[in-house]
């Protein structure tokens, strides 16, 4: 969504501008991009990668490839083709045709999703998933299976068996960097030895120390804990120590999965050119997966996007609902 403003965001900008330093050499974000082309610098030398991000482009790529078209090579207008059809069939499947053809109560009005406004693009990839070849998440392991099948089970049980994006804790660093059905704009700023990373959604900061070693690997934390380094114009964030998780936000809204403390990621943040960041991530969670995977997809520059509050815990009514609904349940099965 845009046209939207926080004045949390503001004061988070204002803070990180008054130590953001002297821009080394001015560059105009308008002008085309030459095989000359290098990013302005900041004062302490790290290319500049402030703004507002948006990954919304992305959206109309498929998470994974369809079954059996892994290795298949598709034509720059085979791809445009395939995302107006994901855009139009979400635009479809949106469509209000009566309770009897009603998959459920639903979520939102369309006007709040990305997908419903804007004109969908593809982004040079017929899937997000580009590591292993098949464009697939790699199945999970037995255990990882057995952990989400009996959290599922039990999962109106107690509030800590819920989703903790939707307990307003964390989506994880999935969640925050993925593209969704909305909320898709990322706030980057940078001060002298840390890039700081805002998501939209439950407004997490991640806070990325450059150029600095791990935390003692007894601190675990929701995101882990990020470090990065810069090799050229390519920002590297490595994050290790996540809290073991139960039930957390996998690569996509529709996909709920766990994280342990085994799991690793790699985050590679590219400016190309003045308007777009190349991303990717790298997943290694051994304990959770089969093998490791990779997704990638660009984010563009987007001056115009302004952040919005996400008051989360304040309009939370889905926790208290559904622990509420499972209690009435288990009262009339009496």
């Amino acid at each position: 969504m845009d046209g939207r403003t926080n004045g949390f965001v503001v004061a988070l900008v204002l803070a990180f501008q008054a130590v953001l330093g002297t821009v080394v050499a001015a560059q105009n974000p308008a002008a085309p991009v030459s095989s000359h082309w290098t990013p302005e610098r900041l004062a302490d030398g790290q290319p500049n990668i402030t703004g507002m991000w948006n990954n919304s482009n992305a959206m109309f790529t498929p998470l994974e490839l369809p079954e059996g078209l892994a290795g298949q090579e598709f034509s720059a207008d085979e791809l445009q083709v395939r995302a107006e059809a994901r855009a139009n069939g979400r635009k479809s499947a949106s469509e209000w045709r009566g309770h009897e053809n009603s998959r459920g109560v639903g979520g939102y009005g369309t006007y709040w999703f990305d997908w419903y406004w804007e004109t969908p693009v593809d982004i040079g990839q017929a899937s997000i998933i580009v590591e292993p070849a098949a464009g697939r998440v790699p199945a999970r392991t037995a255990n990882a299976r057995e952990s989400v099948a009996m959290n599922l089970a039990e999962l109106h049980d107690a509030a800590e068996n819920m989703e903790s994006g939707d307990r307003c804790i964390s989506r994880g660093v999935l969640g925050m960097m993925m593209p969704t059905e909305y909320n898709n704009g990322t706030l980057i700023l940078q001060s002298p030895g840390y890039v700081v990373i805002h998501s939209e959604m439950i407004h997490n900061a991640r806070i990325i120390p450059i150029d600095s070693p791990h935390a003692d690997r007894k601190v675990r934390q929701w995101e882990g804990d990020p470090r990065g380094r810069w090799e050229g114009n390519t920002l590297i964030v490595e994050s290790t120590n996540f809290r073991a998780v139960k039930n957390m936000r996998g690569p996509s809204a529709g996909t709920r999965s766990r994280q342990s403390e085994a799991q690793r990621t790699v985050e590679r943040f590219t400016l190309v050119g003045p308007d777009t960041l190349r991303y990717s991530v790298a997943m290694d969670d051994e304990e959770t997966y089969s093998e490791p995977w990779t997704a990638a997809f660009p984010f563009n520059r987007d001056d115009d996007y302004l952040q919005f509050e996400y008051a989360c815990h304040e309009g939370n009514y889905s926790v208290p609902n559904a622990l509420g609904g499972a209690r009435m349940e288990a009262a009339t099965r009496r």
